[in-house]
This record gives C-alpha cells, structure tokens and sequence, in this order.
C-alpha cells in the first residue's frame, strides 16, 4: 500500500506548481518583446541564478567569508563607524 502524502509534501508541490505557473507566464510575456530586450532579461535573469547560488554556497561553508564580513562589520559597530540603518534614507 502507498503511503498518503503528508500535509507539508503537498504544500510543497502545490508551492512548485504555482511558482511553475508563474515561470512559464513570465516566459510567455518574455518572448512577446523584441529579441534586444528578450536577450537582456535572460542576461540578467541568469546573472541573477548565478549570484544566488554563489550566495548559498557561501552561506552553507562554516568558517567563510560570511564569518570574516560579520567579524569585520562587529568589529567596525564596536570602534563608532556604523550608522543605524533608517528605511526612510534607502
């Protein structure tokens, strides 16, 4: 007998479906443009992957660069060169 899917591997797949869904929309609007802009949104679109996959690699290396940038910026906060952060500058 096969097991029933449990309530989180369905939300799962429901989440890939919709997010699929929305790809292949984004895709379709995507090749209505003219090919210059067709060609710059996949430019950016894969520079985009590419940078959140080298940002995840270096999330998941214990003793990293993600370690030194938050030794170094502590250590900066402790010596008065940081600012607080105001959403209403950005």
């Amino acid at each position: 007998m096969q097991a029933l899917p449990t309530p989180i591997s369905v939300h799962y797949v429901v989440q890939w479906v919709a997010m699929e869904k929305l790809l292949e929309k984004a895709v379709s609007e995507a090749s209505k443009l003219p090919e210059s802009e067709q060609q710059a949104l996949g430019v950016w679109l894969l520079a985009e992957i590419e940078s959140e996959r080298r940002w995840s690699d270096l999330f998941e290396r214990p003793g990293t660069v993600m370690e030194r940038m938050a030794d170094e910026a502590l250590n900066e906060h402790a010596r008065g060169l940081t600012t607080p952060l105001d959403p209403d500058q950005l």
